[in-house]
């Protein structure tokens, strides 16, 4: 087999995160964005340890699980969505077996595993999204959506997208177009040249309230307009310039476009919208950092407020453009309830919440435990924690803004358990280690990426505990991530690994297992 010749092959299972396998020649392949039964045209590649990855070229026959049309005009170009075609319930079933399939090559012992949630909302589920700016092909048109299905550079045009309330349609219709009219560009990637990068919109599923924030960087650049133009007429309406003092001066019959004029103007037409919800704030956010990540380095308000509340199981979270919070709000309650049932009894104990966020598990637990210690490293999400807590009256709330490993040393109270909801790269091994340390009965894991779950259950096992229970929440339907949570328990005292002697060897030796596995 060579690598960039083409093959034809009968797509036999699906591994997370929708990835096809299948056998050629007497080896196994794996095609990302490939599902079972489909039979596919695929561009042989890298040979990996016990396979070989593939580049899908096209889908030659469909999946018999692949009945329905897609809703979304968007669904063959954009990067998003990949089960539109699925039955919600045949889309269900496929994320369960996923995740089963990785945690049973990793538990060896029985363990319950109870299957998947729904999210209680099929479409429209997105309380945050964020779309970039950018062109469809080299030199075109400003848009403004999501990046196009394997493309770092090109952004497909968003009109109808079905996985957010349509109220964020009408938002992004009226912002290209008026970054358009304006002639503004956006900032490329190579030589970080360019004024618009992002746009941030939030709806809370609770109230509707709408969050918007532009994200530009400082390099300003807008042609004068001519005097005659209705650009012109517009802006000179604006109630910046009812004072005669303060309206702009015409330089050769054209008027010179400020930042301040462009947000204004944008501001305006956004605010005169027919939506179902309403939008209560429009902010700019200022990143100039080269690095392709959404953030903001300082913060300009346009218009209104810069938050809304949400409510998730009777309690209430401010939230703000750039807060950490589950996004899907419905689907957060299911998900929730799942890691409170699990958790079970804590009457009296202290739990520690590691990589908390904003606090919304803590909160939720801190009403029947005897406190709740919560750690995370970024301080605008341990401070909107703080906020919360007051907002519910919760006394018995302590958070602590640190990295997880140095953090966990200074707490002085011991936990009776522990929640962990790390990033998705899933927990460093000096910290994993620590936790286990602790040897509490419980630990409750939730995880974003089954494959990291997977990968650290290895030595949550092999560090004194079981898998107890294991159950999946969809809180992203139509795509390929799933939420999966997951009860460990500690073994008896002589089933388990002396933590503060055989553990020590155990990370030694699996450092050296991971160094000589990178470099073969």
């Amino acid at each position: 087999m060579k690598k960039g010749v083409e093959y034809i092959g009968k797509v036999e299972a699906t591994e997370f995160p929708c990835t096809g396998v299948l056998h050629c020649e007497g080896e196994k392949v794996r095609v990302k964005g490939a599902v079972e039964g489909q039979t596919v045209r695929f561009a042989m590649g890298r040979k990996h340890t016990g396979y070989i990855s593939g580049k899908l070229h096209e889908i030659i026959e469909r999946s018999p699980l692949e009945t329905k049309k897609p809703v979304c005009l968007h669904f063959e170009r954009c990067g998003g969505c990949t089960y539109q075609r699925f039955e919600y319930k045949d889309e269900l079933a496929l994320k369960k077996d996923q995740v089963r399939k990785l945690l049973d090559d990793v538990i060896k012992d029985d363990y319950d595993f109870t299957g998947i949630e729904q999210s209680p909302m099929e479409w429209g589920y997105r309380n945050k999204m964020e779309f970039t700016f950018g062109d469809c092909a080299k030199g075109g048109e400003l848009t403004l959506g999501l990046h196009k299905k394997g493309s770092f550079y090109d952004i497909e045009q968003i009109t109808d997208c079905h996985i957010v309330h349509q109220d964020y349609n009408k938002i992004i219709d009226t912002v290209v177009s008026t970054c358009r009219e304006f002639g503004l560009t956006y900032m490329h990637k190579l030589t970080h040249e360019g004024y618009l990068r992002h746009l941030l919109i939030r709806r809370a599923a609770t109230t509707g309230e709408i969050l918007v924030c532009l994200v530009t960087t400082s390099d300003w650049k807008c042609e004068p307009v001519s005097k005659d133009s209705e650009l012109t007429d517009e802006i000179l309406s604006l109630p910046i310039f009812e004072d005669e003092d303060e309206r702009p001066v015409y330089r050769a019959g054209c008027l010179d476009i400020t930042e301040q004029m462009f947000l204004e103007v944008l501001a305006k037409r956004l605010r005169a919208l027919i939506l179902d919800g309403s939008i209560v704030g429009i902010s700019r956010a200022l990143n100039d950092d080269p690095a392709d990540a959404i953030k903001a380095q300082s913060m300009l308000d346009v218009f209104g407020k810069n938050f809304f509340f949400e409510e998730i199981l009777g309690l209430i979270f401010k939230i703000t453009a750039f807060s950490f919070f589950q996004t899907n709000s419905f689907g957060a309650e299911v998900l929730y309830k799942i890691a409170r049932d699990f958790l079970g009894d804590v009457t009296g104990k202290v739990v520690y919440d590691l990589y908390s966020g904003t606090g919304t598990i803590a909160q939720i637990i801190a009403p029947v435990a005897k406190k709740v210690i919560g750690v995370e490293i970024v301080e605008e999400a341990v401070a909107a924690a703080r906020e919360n807590v007051e907002l519910n009256d919760l006394k018995n709330c302590e958070f602590i803004c640190g990295d997880v490993l140095k953090v966990l040393d200074s707490i002085e109270e011991a936990p009776g358990a522990i929640i962990l909801d790390p990033p998705r790269e899933g927990i460093h091994p000096k910290a994993l280690k620590r936790i286990i340390s602790y040897g509490v009965d419980k630990i409750i894991y939730i995880s974003c990426k089954p494959t990291s779950l997977a990968h650290d259950l290895v030595d949550f096992i092999d560090g004194g505990y079981r898998v107890e229970k294991v159950r999946c929440c969809d809180m992203f339907p139509h795509t390929v991530h799933v939420e999966t949570v997951c009860l460990l328990s500690n073994r008896k005292p002589d089933a388990r690994v002396k933590i503060d002697v055989d553990l020590e060897d155990y990370y030694r030796i699996k450092d050296e297992q991971k160094k000589n596995k990178a470099s073969e």
